[in-house]
């Protein structure tokens, strides 16, 4: 199998040298670049698995190239925050990062985090066992075997890979209540912690794609306890 190839966004020099180096160490192929202007570049003629995008570079910010990455790419995007703080990593999840981890980091934490996210990508890119990969609901399908959500009037919906995680959690287990450990271990592949409402931003994101412009909420908050998924599901 060929090495992933990780894009590193990151205007510090000396980060990008250490990342560089300690990730080509740990496996992966990597390409450095400094700012939003020279990720477009690269993204145009490389192919690549992953991203590393940091929150505050010069020009465009990293959350404006977050947005518009997940606009119109499902390529998982790790992002780095200068702050630990909650704003940082809710806004992260709300402009479609699949994960966070702030500075100073530990590089072995970064790389772990990179592959736990890798794996899902691959895994949802593979043929499920089970026969049924098709589950559908309220006349939405959610493909497995293509990573596709088509809603009720035949239009593709984007999902990032949290999101695209979480509903297969949902549907999985649907009319049942799913603790928000259960859904962060699912969606996120880390333990939160008592006060990590990540799963929270996660959920509201995918309602909002599942039609909450007015229409009953497929995914019912069952006060403290979880969520739970209101539509019967069947599998084709």
């Amino acid at each position: 199998m060929s090495e992933p190839h990780i894009l590193l966004v990151d205007d510090d020099g000396e980060i990008r040298r250490l990342v560089t180096k300690f990730l080509r160490e740990s496996g992966f192929r990597v390409t450095s670049v400094r700012d939003g202007r020279e990720m477009r570049e690269t993204l145009k003629s490389t192919s690549v698995d992953l991203i590393v995008l940091d929150l505050m570079l010069p020009g465009i910010s990293g959350l404006e190239l977050c947005r518009e990455l997940r606009a119109e790419s499902a390529i998982p995007i790790v992002m780095l925050t200068a702050r630990g703080d909650d704003l940082d990593r809710v806004l992260g999840l709300e402009f479609g990062a699949d994960d966070y981890i702030s500075k100073p980091f530990n590089t072995r934490e970064l790389a772990a985090r990179i592959r736990a996210v890798l794996r899902r990508t691959t895994a949802q890119g593979e043929t499920r066992l089970d026969p049924s990969w098709r589950f559908t609901f309220d006349g939405w399908v959610l493909d497995t075997r293509r990573r596709e959500l088509v809603n009720d009037q035949g239009v593709v919906v984007d999902l990032s890979t949290g999101e695209y995680d979480l509903l297969l959690s949902f549907v999985e287990a649907p009319q049942r209540v799913l603790s928000r450990d259960h859904l962060l271990d699912a969606a996120r592949n880390r333990v939160s912690s008592v006060f990590d409402r990540s799963i929270d931003v996660q959920v509201s994101r995918l309602r909002r794609k599942l039609g909450g412009d007015g229409t009953p909420d497929m995914i019912k908050t069952v006060r403290g306890l979880g969520y739970l998924f209101v539509p019967e599901v069947a599998k084709a």
